[in-house]
């Protein structure tokens, strides 16, 4: 049956089990704590050495799988079978048949990552019908701060909204590498404390003056000065600030400017929800964009994104390099309006 994280969550902390578990999908952050969870848990340490089993699908077959989860435990009321890779298991069909009638003393995890399993399969209807199926899928770019909100505030701790900003531009949409960063963050921090900008800026590395929050901010007061301090310093640190990862996250900022300009006579709830934002304090700074840009300028913005997007991949650019196109777009995009008679505009 299918299955939600927080409900597997909710009855794995109960203690209660299921004899198979189906993970599969493109997001592999859900399904490794899923694992993990099971891994840490299911059985106590000393009965791990007997009882429980990791294989990986490109090492493995159906047969030995089956092998494994027919043993019987061993001074323990069950044993645990991991399969990991499992989407690497060419014979990973055959394994239907036991999905149908499968051990009550055995666990068999069969994690499938990367990618769904086809639903039209004998294996995964059979799935649906007798295991708990989990179909782990991507958050969109906007249900990365929530989540990430929610995720700090599950540990024990709060994080103020420009920091939530800063940490998810810097970090973007790898919620294995938004988790490790604040787990080495919370061994640091004093449990129940607010998180801000200084503390990230002194346990992760993000400069709270140089990151693409600070340049949105700059980019919407017009100011020249600033904003070419960030792009020098992005510049003189391309691996950390690629040319290809800014326009993306400018190119959501000033989509969601064009919306707020077109609505900002609606009630402020309104306006939040049609940005997707949790939080009124990042309203500031598209009133104060809304005063510098207007709807054509920001069309115009968002052509030069998507100039410089294609230009950084190569198309219609030969000879200028990453960095050179940054601050020619910077500068574009402070002057959207010379953009128009620009010959870059193909």
């Amino acid at each position: 049956m299918a299955a939600t994280f927080q409900s597997i969550m909710k009855d794995l902390r109960a203690g209660k089990y299921a004899p198979v578990y189906v993970l599969h999908g493109e997001e592999a952050f859900f399904i490794d704590q899923i694992v993990q969870y099971i891994q840490h848990h299911a059985l106590e340490e000393h009965e791990k050495a007997f009882n429980e089993t990791i294989l990986y699908g490109k090492e493995t077959d159906a047969r030995s799988v089956l092998d494994s989860v027919s043993r019987v435990p061993m001074m323990a009321s069950r044993q645990v079978v991991i399969l990991r890779e499992a989407q690497q298991m060419k014979t990973l069909a055959d394994l239907t048949a036991y999905l149908q009638k499968p051990f009550s003393s055995s666990i068999l995890v069969i994690a499938h990552k990367h990618k769904k399993i086809d639903g039209r399969s004998a294996f995964a209807k059979a799935a649906e019908k007798h295991a708990i199926v989990f179909e782990s899928k991507r958050l969109y770019d906007s249900q990365i701060p929530p989540w990430t909100e929610e995720w700090i505030e599950s540990r024990g701790y709060h994080i103020a909204p420009d920091a939530l900003q800063v940490l998810v531009d810097h970090l973007g949409n790898d919620l294995g590498k938004i988790s490790n960063e604040l787990e080495k963050l919370f061994i640091d921090v004093e449990a129940g404390s607010t998180i801000t900008t200084n503390t990230i800026e002194e346990n992760i590395g993000i400069s709270k003056e140089y990151n693409v929050f600070e340049l949105q901010r700059t980019l919407g007061e017009r100011n020249y000065p600033a904003t070419m301090e960030i792009i020098h310093y992005f510049t003189q640190n391309s691996k950390e600030y690629p040319l290809v990862m800014v326009v993306a996250i400018l190119a959501a900022w000033y989509t969601k400017l064009y919306l707020f300009i077109e609505n900002q006579r609606l009630p402020e709830k309104e306006v939040m929800a049609l940005l997707g934002m949790r939080s009124p304090f990042f309203l500031r700074d598209y009133r104060t964009a809304a005063r510098h840009y207007n709807l054509q300028e920001v069309g115009l913005a968002i052509q030069i994104l998507e100039t410089y997007d294609m230009r950084a991949k190569g198309v219609n650019n030969f000879h200028t390099s990453m960095e050179e196109l940054m601050k020619e777009m910077t500068y574009f995009l402070l002057n959207p309006r010379a953009f128009q008679g620009a010959r870059y505009n193909a």
